[in-house]
């Protein structure tokens, strides 16, 4: 997974660094471990480094009206920083994950990002055109979408024919066009409108922007597609919209369906910050348990579940919340998270929760049970590491120290998000991905 920005303007006085640093700040819920940004105006500049944009970007200076961007959860040393090179005259971002490239062998010895520019040697030679870049991305298969730029600051975005990793569109007035993983990145750099910030590109759609224009062109679009659920639940920002849904009005029936599939007597609902906030606040409306703010965060938020090593969440979760005694002291607590994949965190959270004093902790989860491992770029671990691969509710709630645990179901979750089903992936928790 990451988060993918362009940042495209017309007038070549324009300097589009900014934009870029506040675009990218916007997504980097969507990966916390590098940032890179490359500006294309009179020369290419590229600002990149492990850590946060404001860390590694925005006390750097660069100068161009064209800009490309991501956030991402791999470390430095497990991956190259994107924006990747496809050749020494294409720039690339990809969210998500491609799986293979027609015309190309993929070769398991070699890198991810070492595949990608033998692929595009194979497939488009040293090309650089806007449509060498598109036959390339059109003979890719997987779950992604992708924004490039050339040396000729021309820009190419578009989504897998699956759709399984989101792009939408927003614009800068008549001065320039934004394309970005998600929404919100509108609401930060872009125009503002009452109620969807952006345009969603469809599975198979490309955008092409150039010096003097910019167009739609439909590559594969008509076919099956497969949204990512996990966006809902875990990875969008909830003042996001993903496939023209909201994620918050999601979230929020999430914890409609948990209120009425785990309901238990208790005396006060918490959510485990930041993403359950929505779920335990639906879920207090739904039975009138009150809401209470449980938890007090110390430092910057970060997303503990997306660090790439168990010890690095275990002190993320030990350093960013600390329990506030007087919400819990003697209660009988239901206590709402989004997920649970190893369940080493969450038990640290209940053991805590306990030690203030909590008299029940019943654990509710915003999603179904992690069962596979995501063949698309989403941090799912192995399947020999996934609690409940392996173990039944009564023996997680056992192994965490809850009273009771309880998944949403998968029902639960395709209502919440009401696409009737027929259009997401729900392979992490199915086993059943689609064809790629």
């Amino acid at each position: 997974m990451a988060g993918i920005l362009g940042v495209y303007l017309f007038d070549n006085r324009w300097n589009a660094f900014n934009f870029g640093v506040f675009g990218l700040m916007a997504l980097q819920h969507r990966g916390q471990e590098t940032a890179g940004l490359e500006l294309f105006g009179d020369a290419r500049q590229k600002v990149s480094g492990k850590g946060l944009v404001e860390q590694v970007i925005s006390n750097k200076n660069a100068f161009g009206h064209v800009a490309l961007g991501a956030v991402s959860p791999y470390p430095a040393e497990d991956a190259e920083i994107q924006p990747l090179p496809v050749n020494d005259r294409v720039s690339a971002c990809i969210d998500g994950k491609i799986t293979s490239v027609e015309g190309y062998q993929w070769d398991s010895a070699i890198t991810y990002e070492g595949n990608l520019r033998k692929a595009y040697s194979a497939v488009s030679g040293n090309g650089c055109s806007i449509q060498s870049i598109k036959d390339f991305f059109r003979r890719c298969r997987g779950g992604f979408s992708y924004i490039a730029v050339n040396d000729r600051k021309e820009m190419v975005a578009g989504r897998g024919t699956l759709g399984v990793k989101p792009l939408v569109l927003g614009k800068m007035g008549f001065d320039g066009g934004i394309v970005a993983s998600e929404s919100c990145v509108m609401d930060i750099i872009g125009e503002r409108v009452p109620i969807s910030p952006a345009e969603n590109l469809e599975p198979g759609e490309v955008r092409v922007f150039t010096p003097l224009s910019a167009h739609a062109e439909v590559e594969g679009t008509g076919g099956p597609r497969a949204y990512c659920a996990f966006e809902y639940v875990y990875l969008a920002r909830p003042d996001s919209y993903i496939n023209d849904v909201p994620v918050y009005r999601v979230r929020r029936e999430i914890g409609k369906r948990l209120a009425e599939e785990g309901n238990i007597d208790a005396d006060v609902v918490i959510g485990v910050p930041e993403t359950a906030l929505p779920f335990a606040m639906a879920y207090s409306n739904e039975t009138g348990i009150p809401v209470e703010k449980g938890f007090e965060l110390t430092g910057r938020r970060v997303r503990s579940a997306m660090k790439p090593n168990q010890l690095e969440r275990l002190k993320g979760v030990q350093l960013k919340l600390n329990v506030i005694s007087e919400a819990v002291r003697g209660k009988r607590v239901v206590l709402i998270d989004d997920s649970v994949v190893r369940g080493n965190t969450l038990a640290n959270i209940v053991y805590l929760m306990k030690e203030k004093g909590a008299k029940e902790i019943h654990v509710r989860i915003g999603s179904p049970a992690i069962v596979s491992h995501c063949p698309f770029g989403v941090e799912v671990p192995e399947e020999d590491e996934l609690i409940g691969k392996h173990l039944p509710e009564e023996k997680i709630a056992e192994v965490i120290g809850a009273d009771t645990f309880r998944y949403l179901s998968i029902d639960g979750l395709i209502e919440a998000i009401g696409l009737n089903g027929g259009g997401l992936c729900l392979g992490c928790f199915n086993s059943k991905y689609p064809e790629v």
